[in-house]
């Protein structure tokens, strides 16, 4: 019995420590740049539905943010990603959650997406 109460406890211990290596992971952040919808502006070609994506260039290099999360959804059409294209992007300044998933840096949103001018 005591053997089958320390293996829950070590269980228990080690399936806390996983959860907070994932929230090591998502690290908050505040990134501005050109916002555009990823389908419609061209970005990914392989976007088969419309999503916000912000691209940042600092130093010469570009990178892209893909936004997830019920504010980006609602900033879509009302912040101006869907209507944005390479040439005229929209400035906006968006303050989310960052992690990597299948080698793309995804942000989620937790506060409202800001035009910037």
């Amino acid at each position: 019995m005591r053997k089958l109460l320390t293996l829950v406890a070590v269980g228990v211990i080690f399936s806390g420590m996983g959860l907070l290596h994932a929230a090591e992971d998502a690290k908050k952040i505040t990134i501005e740049g050109d916002g555009l919808c990823a389908k419609c502006g061209g970005v990914d070609k392989e976007a088969k539905k419309c999503q916000n994506v912000v691209i940042v260039t600092k130093d010469g290099k570009k990178t892209t943010y893909y936004l997830t999360g019920k504010l980006s959804d609602e900033a879509h059409k009302s912040a101006g990603f869907c209507g944005a294209s390479k040439d005229e992007p929209v400035k906006v300044k968006v303050t989310g959650t960052c992690e990597k998933k299948d080698d793309k840096l995804v942000v989620t949103v937790t506060d409202k997406i800001k035009k910037v001018d």
